[in-house]
């Protein structure tokens, strides 16, 4: 503010035009489960000490390293460690990882580490009374005050089949405008899991925050010599954030390969143009499943979350809901710096910043096109007067490109090209 007096010379500065609306995290996925820490805790430091840093704590995990350093070598029994393998087989990211297996509680009849003990109140946690800390898939809701960014893709690799896990995690992702990756039972049939779907059956949701996934998937282990079957939801995070990396959120994670895994658990038959086989079949039925064709290597198959075919708006289809999210929370999150502004300056702000945030988006080709408005019958002068602003905008992401159709015409006329 310039002073009431001066004899000499200032500058004041005045910054106009768009402030850039900065794009949130897409990436991020959170892990709950269990790990061996009793194995991996180093030297000088007491077990206690490891524990409570290890146990019930949102630890950040960027690479390889930090995975085996924190939560150990893939290991029977335990879940991280093959879960952080599924995703950095397909590249790196930014992950969250909760362990919930503690070493000092959860033990066998001779005493010793037992991850079998694990329930799924332990998975879905707990806030504690008295002192507000978090436990389980509960500690999604302070990622953000911690990281500076949440959850966008949940796993509870091998606890999500329980159904009392899968509602949990449903509830957290809707909170936190994530996506909950939940895997179908393993050794169910195609049958099965299309009657799970249906009254009683525990994926009958119709959420557009689930991703159900089936079947599991075969992994060589380099420990047993031998193949082994893993839950499909942890390199489908995999392939998630290796695109969103390299092409964007709004590209569908379907028809990308699946990196470092020989098999599925059953054959799921599949054909590019015949709506009769099990992969279309499912795929019909709001479930994600794998393609696997001559010539093709096994491929993510399935654009839609588990609110197909109950809900039918294009937020049914994963890319379209994830970019809706991202755009939602850079909106919010940028706008905090107009807040309790004077009211036209925080018109104009936002006004200009979000157009030009929607714009840039436009160019990018994650939106088709869209605007923001500041609508006068929105806003009446009782609302202004309470500093109540209302403003509206409108978006639309490209859908995938699903179905394609080609008509062929059989056009005797192309015969006069015979004679001339």
């Amino acid at each position: 503010m310039p002073a009431n007096y001066l004899h000499g010379v200032e500058t004041i500065e005045v910054l106009k035009g768009p402030i850039p609306v900065r794009e949130v995290k897409s990436a991020v996925v959170v892990v709950i489960g269990t790990a061996p820490i009793h194995l991996t805790k180093p030297t000088g430091i007491s077990e206690n000490d490891w524990y409570n840093q290890l146990v019930n704590q949102p630890i950040l995990v960027l690479d390889r390293d930090d995975g085996v350093k924190f939560f150990g070598e893939p290991t029977s029994g335990y879940t991280i460690p093959y879960a952080l393998n599924a995703i950095f087989d397909h590249g790196g990211t930014t992950i969250i990882v909760v362990n919930v297996f503690d070493p000092r509680v959860h033990k066998n009849e001779n005493n010793q580490p037992d991850p079998s003990k694990v329930t799924s109140a332990d998975v879905i946690g707990s806030i504690d009374s008295t002192t507000g800390k978090r436990k389980g898939l509960k500690i999604i809701d302070e990622l953000y005050s911690q990281f500076g960014f949440t959850a966008k893709l949940i796993l509870a690799p091998v606890y999500c089949e329980s159904p009392a896990v899968a509602s949990e995690m449903i509830a957290l992702a809707e909170k936190s405008r994530a996506l909950a990756l939940i895997d179908a039972p393993a050794g169910m049939t195609v049958q099965q899991v299309i009657n799970a779907r249906g009254v009683g059956g525990q994926l009958n949701t119709s959420s557009y925050r689930a991703v159900i996934c089936y079947p599991h998937l075969k992994v060589y282990d380099t420990a047993t010599n031998s193949e082994r079957i893993e839950p499909f939801s942890q390199r489908l995070a995999g392939v998630i954030a290796k695109t969103d990396h390299e092409d964007g959120y709004w590209f569908s994670p379907s028809n990308r390969e699946i990196l470092g895994i020989i098999g599925i658990e059953r054959p799921i038959t599949a054909s590019v143009n015949d709506p009769n086989t099990e992969a279309n079949i499912l795929n019909e039925n709001g479930i994600v499943t794998v393609f696997n064709a001559f010539g093709t290597g096994y491929r993510v198959w399935g654009n839609r979350s588990a609110a197909w075919p109950t809900k039918t708006d294009p937020k049914n289809f994963i890319s379209v809901r994830r970019t809706a999210d991202i755009i939602a929370e850079s909106i919010e999150y940028s706008t905090m710096q107009f807040l309790d502004k004077p009211v036209t300056i925080t018109i104009d702000g936002v006004l200009s910043s979000v157009n030009a945030f929607i714009r840039t988006l436009i160019g990018r080709g994650a939106l088709v096109d869209g605007k923001c408005y500041f609508m006068k019958d929105k806003n009446p002068p009782d609302k202004l007067a309470l500093g109540h602003l209302t403003f509206t905008y409108e978006i639309m992401p490209p859908t995938p490109a699903e179905r394609i159709t080609f008509e062929q015409v059989i056009n005797i006329e192309l015969l006069k090209k015979i004679t001339g």
